[in-house]
């Protein structure tokens, strides 16, 4: 991963390179790139630990991920591309919307830089607290040791290297979670004397050890979940709309063509990674109980895959497997802080500073907020009070909400203006935060109201007040044109296009 940074480092003289690797992703690089920044160590300890402990119910949460991420790389991606450059080449999601409805006030840029920096802290703080549990798993180390280890590799590739570093060390890290989710249930069920069993006896037994106890309801998607669990948790898929470190794989990729390819590999990765992660949870609940082994971790089970992979493999071969919840967490944590150094310096350092400061002080200004994220998520990641998942859970549906109505609405509805941007995107956030600490967020996961909300005041607030001005349709139409034309011919640059010759009924 080092050495990839350094690589990175190498080809990164521009900004824009640094903070979107010069719109020049290949779409497998981006496809492995935001699956991997997505997944985290979620996929490898919290989703197993989740399902381990309550069941299939939690299943839920995977279908309405895959279901979000695939509408996500569908509708979104290859839209976002083409828009996110013709609106004054944005380089980023705060100054996307900024540029989109032509905001004079730069109060929609600087809320969503300040959404960002907010959420993303607990964010990179849940990769940290993945990468302590970790230590402590694999070497029965110091859980401090692991996490400062885990964060300052991270935190010097993702410095020196930029958002090339961090994209290729996504890719290289989301084919080594793959293989791993793959091996690792194989080599599991095959080593049960009756493999069968994973298909009933989580139902009809007790297992795991310290505290986990029988479930009839175990291989139930609906049995003992209500309607408000079910809605929340195919809920997350919402959350896809509006995550800042995806969203910006959409608009570094080659050509808005090259979303179709992205999704294909994107979207098969994390059906079968997921589906790795359900069949390590059903085989762990009869590997930890008839082989009298023991999980790590007693509270929240997310050390299911690390234990499992240590018990059954030479260390050898078992380091090379248990790197990829390394790259899960790495990945993840690198994407965030780079997102959330391109909020504090692109989208309001140069607002602060308002004259031009440079394309090397600028990199050197990011590289700084780079390392201040890490230090602040780290603090927070000392004494983690929370699972993994809830981290993780929190920090989705915080852009999920605040981002995603406003990013839907940006690139499909050309009545959206900055009033309505900057009230919906705000009560969206308030929104989320206010219920997610309340009991209400024990009932139904904040991101349905948070995202409800927004929308419709969004939508209505646009309405009443302002149309946008004659500059901000004639650039929504422009889009519609240039992305018609390079979606049906990737080889076209957006300057070479001829408007003129554009039909406009292909358009609408």
């Amino acid at each position: 991963m080092l050495a990839i940074g350094f690589w990175s480092y190498r080809k990164t003289s521009e900004y824009d390179q640094y903070v979107l690797g010069g719109r020049g992703l290949n779409p497998f690089v981006a496809a492995m790139s935001a699956g991997a920044s997505d997944m985290s160590g979620w996929l490898l300890m919290g989703l197993p630990g989740a399902l381990f402990l309550t069941g299939m119910s939690s299943l839920w949460i995977a279908i309405g991920l895959t279901v979000g991420a695939w509408l996500n790389w569908k509708y979104v991606a290859p839209r976002l591309r083409a828009y996110s450059e013709v609106a004054n080449n944005s380089i980023t999601i705060p100054s996307f919307f900024e540029n989109r409805v032509q905001d004079k006030s730069r109060l929609l840029r600087i809320f969503s830089a300040a959404i960002i920096i907010f959420f993303f802290t607990f964010y990179v703080s849940s990769g940290m607290v993945a990468g302590g549990r970790y230590f402590e798993s694999t070497f029965n180390g110091s859980y401090l040791t692991g996490m400062m280890l885990v964060a300052a590799v991270t935190v010097i590739y993702t410095l020196v290297g930029g958002f090339l570093a961090v994209s290729y060390t996504d890719a290289v890290q989301g084919v080594l979670m793959f293989l791993s989710l793959v091996i690792v249930p194989v080599m599991a069920i095959l080593a049960l004397d009756n493999p069968g069993d994973i298909f009933s006896y989580a139902s009809n037994h007790p297992y795991g050890t310290g505290g986990a106890v029988d479930n009839p309801d175990y291989f139930s998607m609906f049995s003992g979940v209500s309607l408000a669990v079910i809605v929340g948790n195919v809920a997350w898929g919402l959350g896809y709309f509006g995550q800042p470190h995806i969203l910006v794989r959409f608009m570094a990729l080659r050509t808005p063509k090259d979303a179709v390819t992205g999704r294909r590999i994107g979207i098969s990765w994390m059906a079968l990674s997921i589906l790795g992660a359900v069949f390590t949870a059903l085989a762990g609940t009869v590997f930890f109980t008839n082989q009298d082994y023991s999980i790590t971790d007693q509270e929240n089970y997310e050390t299911i895959f690390l234990d499992m992979a240590q018990i059954m493999f030479h260390p050898l071969f078992a380091g090379l497997v248990l790197t990829a919840v390394l790259a899960a967490i790495m990945s993840t944590m690198s994407s965030q802080m780079l997102v959330v150094s391109s909020a504090l310096i692109e989208d309001l350092t140069k607002i602060v500073f308002k004259q031009d400061l440079g394309k090397k002080k600028l990199i050197n200004l990011s590289r700084l907020a780079v390392l201040a994220i890490s230090v602040i998520a780290a603090v927070l990641a000392i004494n983690p009070s929370d699972s993994i998942l809830g981290l993780v859970g929190f920090a989705w549906a915080g852009f999920g909400a605040a981002f995603g109505p406003l990013v839907i609405l940006s690139l499909y509805w050309k009545r959206l203006n900055s009033t309505g941007a900057i009230v919906g995107m705000v009560a969206g956030a308030a929104v989320t935060i206010a219920w997610g600490m309340s009991p209400l967020g024990d009932f139904l996961y904040e991101i349905v109201p948070g995202f409800i909300v927004n929308l419709i005041l969004t939508y209505v607030v646009s309405v009443m007040t302002a149309e946008p001005s004659h500059s901000v349709k004639k650039e929504f139409d422009k889009t519609l044109a240039l992305f018609e034309v390079v979606s049906h011919n990737e080889d076209v640059a957006f300057e070479e296009v001829d408007l003129n010759k554009v039909d406009p009924k292909r358009t609408k």
